[in-house]
């Protein structure tokens, strides 16, 4: 399965830059997808963030693509498949 298969049928993800980056400074994120056409300004403390971590960051070729992996109708700048929340 891909990096993409798997964000599809993911059961948790984060959905958007600051849901995403969220996850990843919580530990949370296990991958992180990025747009490549996203505006580097909103993306950029996502990246940062997975970098400090060591999440593994993978590039989509467009938010509109993204969007439509994490089941929404509109493009997102940044996705995330998360781990479950320990009980």
């Amino acid at each position: 399965m891909t990096e993409l298969e798997a964000l599809r049928q993911a059961a948790q993800r984060a959905v958007g830059a600051n849901q995403t980056t969220k996850a990843v400074r919580k530990g949370r994120a296990k991958v992180v997808f990025v747009a490549q056409d996203a505006d580097r300004r909103v993306v950029e403390p996502v990246l940062r963030a997975a970098e400090e971590v060591g999440v593994p960051v993978v590039e989509v070729p467009s938010g509109r693509e993204l969007g439509r992996l994490c089941g929404i109708a509109v493009a997102a700048s940044a996705a995330a498949i998360l781990r479950a929340e320990p009980s």
